[in-house]
């Protein structure tokens, strides 16, 4: 009879630490926060995927997101990126033509984009009853900074006060986020994801670069350039060897003779306005994401054991 108490006693025993430490994760926690790198891809005048061999040439990118659980299979997100993108025509394809306009540019910029995620299977569940797996598409609306740089003479140059094509553009653009990823439940606290996504945006100025030629604006460049007021406007926009004389500055006589032929956008010649393509860029980021509770740093960073907190 002893015996039988006693194993009772352990059986139950046994079964409220089961519970307790099943209830100890049974919590749904709406926050989180994530962290994620990867390679920028930019898609512009100065580079082409699609329509000519260019291969890939990626730049990279840090973020910062926070998330919300508010539905379902649902979150809000909130991103914070920091991100270079770059273009020059010594790597494009020679049938593309555009390898004599020795252009080339370098954008850092800070982008921030409130998106919404739809998920394929439930999020707003117990941590602990995550998927394992999860798949998701999203997409958003953003701001970016438009800081293009161009290399000249052994140093970088800011190009939006140029000018180059007589187009006083803004230095903060919209972008439109939207992409896909996959989430991996790393432990109750934590998922890894890998996510690709495309910025849209309504600029053809990320590089700096629009128009097909300089014919509706090449005097108006040789006027500041000859008053010495902005030269550097001219020796910017025009770049092409068979434009320079000897010292590497612009021949003004070949450039109007020409009617301002030399070449600068990739563009229908017929279609010579601004915003006629728009730019874009892409990234493919890896990432880690914490959910917040109140026992992770108990739980899973730090323990109290005995005399003091310890690393797990």
């Amino acid at each position: 009879m002893k015996g039988f108490i006693v194993g009772i006693f352990f059986i139950l025993t046994a079964n409220l630490a089961h519970a307790q430490a099943f209830n100890r994760f049974r919590f749904e926690e709406p926050w989180s926060v994530a962290l994620h790198l990867g390679p920028t891809q930019y898609f512009g005048d100065l580079y082409s995927l699609w329509k000519y061999d260019e291969g890939v040439q990626p730049d990279y990118n840090i973020g910062l997101t926070g998330r919300y659980t508010f539905g379902t299979n649902l979150k809000a997100r909130m991103d914070v990126t920091y991100y270079q993108i770059s273009g020059e025509d010594s790597k494009a394809d020679p049938i593309s033509g555009r390898i004599p306009r020795e252009l080339n540019f370098r954008a850092r910029n800070w982008e921030t984009a409130l998106m919404a995620e739809y998920y394929l299977k439930p999020v707003k569940v117990y941590n602990i009853t995550r998927e394992f797996l999860n798949p998701y598409i999203f997409a958003g609306v953003g701001v970016s900074t438009n800081n293009p740089q161009t290399l000249y003479r052994d140093r970088w140059v800011n190009l939006r006060p140029m000018r180059t094509e007589n187009e006083a553009y803004p230095g903060f653009v919209m972008v439109f986020p939207m992409g896909l990823g996959l989430k991996y439940k790393a432990n109750v606290y934590m998922d890894f994801f890998v996510e690709g996504n495309y910025r849209f945006t309504l600029t053809d100025f990320l590089d700096d670069v629009s128009a097909f030629n300089v014919s509706g604006f090449h005097e108006e460049l040789i006027a500041d350039y000859v008053s010495g007021e902005n030269p550097d406007r001219l020796r910017l926009s025009i770049r092409q060897r068979r434009y320079l004389l000897e010292n590497g500055e612009p021949n003004i006589t070949l450039i109007r003779s020409s009617r301002g032929a030399p070449r600068r956008g990739s563009g229908d010649p017929r279609e010579n306005e601004p915003n006629a393509r728009y730019d874009g860029y892409f990234t493919l980021n890896f990432g880690a994401e914490i959910y917040f509770s109140e026992d992770i740093w108990d739980n899973w960073i730090l323990r109290y054991r005995g005399r003091g907190w310890r690393f797990w």
